[in-house]
């Protein structure tokens, strides 16, 4: 089978100025690719069964990737990190921020009977939140944290209504290396907790 570079006639130092040059592309090229790199942590796994991506045109369906965990199905929605957020304050401590909404306005009715349109994310939408830390030292690792964990928006957010605020997800969410609760990197044993 022939590479992309291949099929497109052009050099690997092509592409990589091609991306450079162009920072939307680098953003949508890079999450894909932290996509891909995320599936690895289940992709073969004893436990893990029925591991697959979701359609990225499909909004009815909130998560990257869909697996069986021991027999239950859990939902997985990566993120990067916000590379001009990314702060080094030591050997290896960072911290920075990573972006947690979807990406179109849509309607999201909400346990309290409201229904709301918003880019936020949901209480409950996904299982869990796959964090790239590649940008804290250009390490392939990741952060794990429950959906149920992540912060609610806050007072501050006028966007979103005080009767709202807890079925929703923050939308910009602070992270650091070392991780600090809710984020692990130990991800099975989130599963195993949520069993």
């Amino acid at each position: 089978m022939a590479t992309i570079l291949e099929k497109w006639q052009i050099s690997a130092e092509e592409l990589t100025k091609i991306v450079e040059d162009n920072p939307s592309l680098r953003g949508f090229l890079f999450g894909y690719v932290s996509e891909y790199k995320v599936r690895t942590y289940f992709d073969g796994h004893e436990n893990v069964t029925d591991l697959k991506k979701y359609d990225d045109h499909d909004r009815s369906s909130k998560g990257d990737l869909s697996f069986h965990y021991k027999g239950k199905e859990f939902r997985v929605e990566a993120k990067s990190l916000q590379t001009n957020s990314v702060i080094k304050s030591g050997e290896d401590t960072w911290a920075g921020k990573f972006q947690c909404d979807a990406s179109d306005r849509r309607e999201i009715p909400l346990p309290n009977g409201r229904t709301v349109n918003t880019t936020c994310l949901a209480v409950g939408e996904f299982d869990i939140v796959a964090v790239s830390l590649y940008a804290f030292g250009d390490q392939w690792r990741f952060a794990f944290a429950k959906n149920s964990d992540l912060p609610h928006p806050g007072p501050r957010s006028r966007n979103v209504a005080a009767e709202d605020r807890e079925y929703l997800i923050k939308t910009l969410i602070d992270i650091t290396w070392p991780l600090q609760e809710p984020f692990t990197t130990d991800v099975y044993s989130l599963l195993d907790s949520m069993l």
